[in-house]
């Protein structure tokens, strides 16, 4: 059971706790980054810069990211990315304290550029340093409980909270963040581990080893660009998501903010019930379901007139994306040496986040062309239902190509 996975094993705890404060942390900056952009200009194309350059590491640091974390030491690792973090942040809250700077929005884009290059850091550690925290036999109900924390934390509560802090200053969610990560550095700082079993190799042998091994695990790789394409779906859909619930659907802020919880939760339910609703239907179904949902999801929302769908389709939707989450990271982390855990793992996460960018372009790019043919309601409606259609698509070559039990 989860709550006896935290109650007898403390690094774990120490390691849910850490990730629980980050994550926190996290969705605070979600919201006061662009926020504090808005403020330092009214240009779309900064602001725009600004949302991307956190994401965009993944797509160029994933793969060496892996290198690094098999040349490391894990648990100092993830300590000292979250100070550097901390650093970061800090500089940013400075930056929001004297926004007169020439130029302080690029500056900006910069240091959330520097930010998501920790964050790939980080976060492929903590997925690295999992299987020897727990038995194998609790990966899910520990991968289930930290996907579950981060939704709660990170989607949940920290974006109102930061509403709610920028309402008394701008600077107050950054220094919260800088706070939440330093104390979380020091968390994982406590874990106590065996020596590990460092790659003594050069940078490019290591990673040729990790890409050797990839491209020989057919499955695995299969697995990644599945990931890979359903992210970039995805993020096209959440790129258009605002002007549907504004323009389709006629929603005030408050109402899609509802809307958005409901997601939040159905993200929640998903990671928490995982690991019973893969006892009990097999690892296999549970991965057609979620495929099947994602399609399913996309199209009813592309198709329907209703908050109300839109809501429990998007609580369907992520439900179904940490259920494949969690048995797909749960899988991975067994399948894959524990040598060799960081360079694939990253490589993997490189297909799987690095489509993100890409997606968001394409969303946006998709209403554009189509809204002078098919009209501006239809075209922001396609890319839902293009996304549906596709999944569709992939559910079948899952069914072919996909067997993990």
């Amino acid at each position: 059971m989860p709550a006896a996975l935290l109650s007898r094993n403390r690094n774990y705890r120490l390691l849910f706790s850490a990730g629980a404060l980050t994550n926190l942390g996290d969705g605070l900056i979600v919201l006061a980054l662009p926020w504090l952009a808005t403020l330092m200009t009214q240009n779309p194309l900064a602001i725009g810069a600004v949302a991307a350059a956190g994401r965009l590491p993944w797509l160029f640091f994933a793969i060496p990211a892996g290198v690094i974390i098999d040349r490391a030491d894990h648990r100092k690792l993830i300590a000292r990315a979250d100070l550097l973090r901390a650093v970061i942040v800090f500089t940013i809250l400075m930056l929001a304290l004297n926004d007169q700077v020439p130029g302080a929005v690029w500056l900006l884009a910069g240091l959330a550029f520097l930010l998501g290059s920790a964050e790939v850091l980080r976060d492929n550690a903590a997925q690295t340093i999992l299987p020897s925290i727990v038995d194998p036999d609790d990966l899910e109900a520990a991968n289930g409980q930290l996907w579950s924390t981060e939704q709660l934390t990170g989607q949940f509560i920290g974006p109102p909270l930061a509403g709610v802090l920028i309402a008394a200053g701008i600077g107050i969610p950054f220094g919260l963040d800088v706070a939440l990560l330093v104390l979380a550095a020091g968390l994982v700082w406590l874990i106590t581990l065996q020596p590990q079993l460092r790659v003594q190799t050069s940078f490019r042998e290591a990673l040729l080893q990790g890409i050797a091994f990839m491209r020989g695990d057919r499955l695995l790789l299969r697995l990644a660009v599945v990931l890979g394409v359903a992210n970039f779906l995805a993020t096209a859909t959440l790129t258009v998501q605002v002007l549907f619930a504004q323009e389709v659907l006629g929603l005030s802020a408050a109402e899609y903010g509802f809307i958005l919880s409901v997601a939040a939760v159905g993200a929640i339910t998903g990671s928490l019930l995982a690991p019973q609703i893969t006892k009990a239907l097999g690892i296999q179904l549970c991965l057609y379901l979620s495929v099947a949902t994602w399609g399913a999801g996309y199209v009813l929302i592309g198709i329907s007139t209703s908050s109300l769908v839109m809501a429990l389709s998007l609580f369907a939707v992520m439900a179904a994306a940490m259920l494949w989450n969690v048995i797909t990271v749960s899988w991975r982390q067994r399948r894959i040496p524990s040598d060799l855990l960081g360079r694939v793992n990253s490589i993997y996460r490189f297909f799987g986040w690095g489509s993100m960018p890409l997606g968001a372009l394409a969303g946006g790019f998709a209403v554009s062309v189509l809204q002078d043919d098919l009209g501006r309601d239809m075209a922001i409606r396609a890319p839902f239902v293009l996304a549906g259609l596709s999944c569709f698509g992939l559910l079948v070559y899952a069914i072919f190509k996909l067997r993990l039990d």
